[in-house]
């Protein structure tokens, strides 16, 4: 039985390339996210390397896409998690074109690149490589490529609803981490505020009552506002940040309607709808006719750092990599917020791309991490399902 491979003896790193510059090319920016050519393409990748596949439609032009390495079916599956769509490529100009997967020394550019195709790729090759080598597992890897993940997690949604997790042990994330082991995840809640006054001429305010005014109470209320929570060791404390506002229609008129945006992020163990009632109280404590709208909803997950999940990946780390991984925390989220909570399954996140280009112009990966990250996902499909 093998303990673990050198999997650079199995690679193909002209094919590997060639599979993530053709994913980088293929547009699925989102919205509208348009992730079922790109879905096409994986699986088809996947079917010549012998694994099984299953393509599901979403909706127009969007899908999820699963290959299955099979095992004995003596343990619980592992679960290889990456999302297909990207953010928009933005208005500053970039050095190379962000949708050519342009391979300049050891980095690939484009969007996609860190966040995240390069570890979605990086997961199917090494699912690929396990099968060339004629690895037997005793248990099914499962490599998923989900829509959505960058507006409203609809292939992990999906993903969830259709039963595929039913006989997962564990997840593994391949969001950018810079090939270190991130366990816990802030949550975030944003909200809409709309607060509703009365117009009136801009020369007789006293007749009106004024939108804006009132917003500016409930923002100082905010600011104020004491969270109640336990400081974590890696994501320590929430925040809140007041995004974006808007009100009136016309310098000589009170404003009768104005909007706020607020995006608060959370640690482990703080409840939402604890947060949503205390804004309620305040609304109501200041005399403030409002609305408050939920946009995005997604609580905190950890996984302990001394959970046998975590140590495992520690110690394939340190073997397949040579050095000792980080053991860390970050304030984005990914569809673990999705996966983990209603399954209750240890998760970590480990990717080859690195966080702070997600996101950004010029966004690239580097090639020697990505092959880094290839070898760990072999040894640890290995060492999680021996």
């Amino acid at each position: 039985m093998f303990s673990h491979i050198s999997a650079s003896e199995y690679m193909d790193q002209g094919k590997i390339l060639d599979v993530l510059v053709k994913s980088i090319q293929i547009n699925t920016v989102n919205p509208p996210g348009n992730e079922e050519p790109l879905a096409l393409y994986l699986a088809e990748q996947m079917r010549m390397m012998g694994l099984e596949v299953m393509v599901e439609s979403l909706e127009k032009n969007r899908a999820n896409v699963v290959g299955v390495l099979k095992g004995r079916g003596d343990k619980p599956a592992l679960l290889y998690n990456g999302h297909l769509d990207t953010v928009p490529t933005g208005d500053v100009g970039w050095e190379y074109d962000p949708l050519s997967g342009q391979i300049i020394g050891d980095r690939v550019y484009g969007r996609g690149a860190a966040d995240m195709k390069g570890g979605l790729v990086a997961m199917i090759m090494a699912a690929g490589i396990l099968k060339a080598a004629g690895v037997e597992l005793a248990g099914d890897l499962i490599v998923a490529g989900t829509a959505g993940e960058e507006v409203d997690s609809v292939g992990a949604k999906r993903l969830l609803q259709g039963g595929v997790l039913n006989k997962v042990g564990a997840v593994i994330i391949g969001e950018p981490s810079n090939n270190n082991i991130y366990v816990a995840e802030k949550g975030a809640l944003w909200l809409k505020i709309t607060t509703y006054g009365k117009t009136a001429h801009g020369s007789m305010p006293e007749e009106g009552k004024n939108a804006i005014l009132m917003m500016n109470t409930l923002i100082n209320e905010l600011q104020r506002y004491n969270f109640r929570f336990m400081e974590h060791p890696l994501l320590g404390k929430p925040s809140l940040n007041i995004g974006t506002i808007s009100g009136g229609i016309k310098t000589n008129v009170v404003p009768d309607k104005c909007v706020l945006t607020v995006d608060i992020r959370t640690v482990p163990g703080m409840a939402h709808q604890e947060i949503l009632r205390d804004i309620q109280d305040i609304l109501e404590e200041q005399g403030l006719e409002a609305e408050v709208e939920i946009i995005n909803d997604r609580p905190s997950v950890d996984t302990p750092m001394n959970h046998e999940l975590v140590k495992m990946g520690e110690k394939v780390a340190s073997q397949t990599l040579g050095r000792e991984v980080a053991i860390e925390g970050v304030s984005y989220y990914t569809d673990a917020a999705v996966l983990i909570p209603p399954t209750k399954l240890p998760f970590f996140i480990f990717g080859p791309g690195e966080a702070r280009l997600a996101h950004q112009p010029n966004e690239y990966i580097e090639i020697s991490k990505l092959l880094e990250a290839i070898g760990f996902y072999c040894n640890f499909a290995i060492e999680y399902l021996r």
